[in-house]
Parts: C-alpha cells; sequence; structure tokens
C-alpha cells in the first residue's frame, strides 16, 4: 500500500479530530488548536473468527485495541492467541472504554446487541460504532446514530479461519462499505488501517451484496467438498491435490473471462455423459444431496451457455429433460 498523507476526521463533538497517521501506523486524537495528544482506542464486542483477526490486524500495525468480549470457549482461545494481554470485559464494559467500537457478533444477534448497549448507556455521543455483518447496513445502527454514535457498516470480503492466517490475507482485502457519505472519510481510513480496499454498497444493495458473496464463496466450499467425497470413493488418495489445479484455473478463467470460460459436457451438449454422470450420482451410496447440486448446478450452466450462444436450445432442453428425469428417480 502506497503511504498516504494524514486525513483529519472532525468530531462531532467539534474539540477533537482523529488523525491516521499512515507513515507511523497510529491513529490520534488531537485537539484543534495542539498537536495529537492521544491514541483512538479500539473495543471488540465479539471474538469470533473476524473479529479476533480483525482486532489483531489493527493491534499488529500499532493501533491500542482495549478491550474485548468473548464468552465462548472458542473465542476465549482466539483471544489468548491473537490478543495476548487485551483485557476480556463484559460487552457494556468493553464499549464504554473506547472511542471506536467494533461489533463483530453474528448477523441474527446483531440488532439485540446494539439495543442493549444503548439502553444501558454504553453508546454514547461522538463515539464510532462500526459492525461487520454482511447482511445488515445502516439500519441496524439507527439505535446508536439516534444517541450520537457515528456508525459504519464494514464487511470484509474474506472467508476466516480465525487464526493467524487471517491476517495476510487482509492485504488487499475489499470491505463492502455502507455508510453516510459525510462518514465516508472515516471508513476509508478504517479500511486502510486494515490494508484493505472499498467498495460501497447502499443500504438497499447490502443483501444483494451478501447473497453474492455467499453464494459464490460459502456453497463452492460445500460444492468441492462434495467432489472430494466422489473423489475419495473413486480411489483417490488426495483428492485436494487432484481437484487443486483444476480448479484453481477455472476460478481463475472465470473471474477474468466470465461465462466464456464454460467448458465441459454442458457446453458441449454431451447428453449421453450427463446421463451417465446423473445414474452414478444416483446410486444409493453416495448422498442425495450431491445428486440434487448436481442437477441444479448442471440446469443453471445449461441456461448460462444458451445465453452466451455456446449452447443450441434444442441440445439445451435435451439436457434439461434428463436433469430433470434425475431427480424424479426417472433416469434412463
Amino acid at each position: 500500500m502506497s503511504t498516504l498523507p494524514l486525513h483529519a476526521i472532525r468530531s462531532r463533538t467539534n474539540v477533537w479530530y482523529p488523525l491516521w497517521d499512515w507513515n507511523g501506523k497510529a491513529i490520534v486524537m488531537v485537539e484543534e488548536s495542539g498537536p495529537p495528544t492521544q491514541s483512538l482506542t479500539f473495543g471488540v464486542i465479539g471474538a469470533g473468527r473476524v473479529g479476533a483477526v480483525l482486532a489483531a490486524s489493527l493491534r499488529e500495525t500499532g493501533h491500542q485495541v482495549v478491550a474485548v468480549a468473548g464468552e465462548s470457549d472458542a473465542s476465549r482461545t482466539r483471544i489468548e492467541t491473537l490478543l495476548p494481554g487485551v483485557p476480556v470485559r463484559r460487552p457494556t464494559a468493553v464499549a464504554k472504554s473506547c472511542e471506536l467500537l467494533l461489533l463483530t457478533v453474528p448477523d441474527d444477534a446483531l440488532d439485540n446487541v446494539v439495543r442493549m448497549l444503548v439502553a444501558s448507556g454504553a453508546i454514547r455521543s461522538g463515539q464510532i460504532v462500526v459492525h461487520t455483518s454482511g447482511r445488515h447496513g445502516m439500519e441496524v445502527l439507527r439505535p446508536a446514530e439516534e444517541v450520537g454514535a457515528r456508525g459504519l457498516a464494514i464487511h470484509p470480503a474474506m472467508t476466516f479461519t480465525g487464526t493467524d492466517l487471517d491476517l495476510a490475507r487482509l492485504d488487499g482485502c475489499v470491505f463492502g462499505v455502507t455508510c453516510d457519505p459525510a462518514e465516508r472519510s472515516v471508513a476509508s481510513a478504517l479500511v486502510a488501517a486494515l490494508r484493505g480496499s472499498v467498495v460501497w454498497v447502499t443500504e438497499d444493495n447490502r443483501r444483494l451484496y451478501h447473497a453474492a458473496l455467499v453464494h459464490g464463496a460459502n456453497h463452492l466450499v460445500t460444492l468441492v467438498g462434495q467432489a472430494m467425497d466422489l473423489l475419495r470413493d473413486a480411489g483417490s488418495e488426495d483428492p485436494a491435490a487432484t481437484l487443486r489445479p483444476l480448479l484453481t484455473a477455472a476460478l481463475d478463467n472465470a473471474l477474468t473471462y466470465g461465462d466464456a470460460a464454460l467448458t465441459g459436457p454442458i457446453v458441449r451438449g454431451d447428453v449421453d455423459t450427463v446421463r451417465v454422470h446423473l445414474r452414478t450420482l444416483a446410486a444409493p451410496q453416495y448422498p442425495r444431496s450431491t445428486l440434487e447440486s448436481y442437477v441444479v448446478m448442471a440446469r443453471a450452466t445449461a441456461n448460462h451457455a444458451v445465453a452466451d450462444a455456446r449452447l443450441e436450445p434444442r441440445r439445451a432442453a435435451a439436457l434439461v429433460g434428463v436433469l430433470n428425469d434425475a431427480l424424479t428417480d426417472s433416469i434412463v
């Protein structure tokens, strides 16, 4: 990342200015008429895979994480491993102790956490409150904004293990950001501190953005897992080694060329090959879910191949007929 100049972000208290110092890798608070006097402090509620890693990344680059909340055994292990020495406190105590609060709790819990913190008086005017949910935008932070807090929705488009392996992966990671236009400078500075880049997502498009990431990444894990199981049953001692070169090339080609990267029996219109695959996967020793995934993805592939003018509609109709029969136990 290239060196950036200092960016002053005006506090709504009209007294303090947070300064993001990329040369010194520190975030400082300065009084309007004076020099930097104190570090901007971070607190984290939710030491899951995302929260612990983001906090460790900020800490690694010189930022001060003053408190963290995490209740499960797994969370406590992550804190001990990634955030040694950071005090573990209750959520309300964490919120009261910091100037920038990271909420990295599960999507379904976020609304309740925000409301609880506001009701307890833990959120204060001028405080920066950030959540990392992909699904939620700014609406979930309205209770905090109503008491004067500054809200940001910043979601890393990355899959996490919750270990130090993730720290290097943050380099160049894209963060989907939703916020008030007045807070864009704050959001940009925070993402830059995490060594990432920003893509701006409107409130209305937040759910679509998240659905795209889930479909592309989470469902890919399921698909690859099913393929590995089949290869193992086919006698492969190392399914991952068999798939890695193929999947790496397929992913790179898809990201570069889109539908033009399609290869295989569907785009060629090889009905008999697809029929053989379906008969094999329909055998009782294989999970029904694998057959269902094959059928659904094959239908979608056929539709894309037709739209790309690489598969004749007549051949596509024949393929779809065979695929439909596979789920009605009438493969012939």
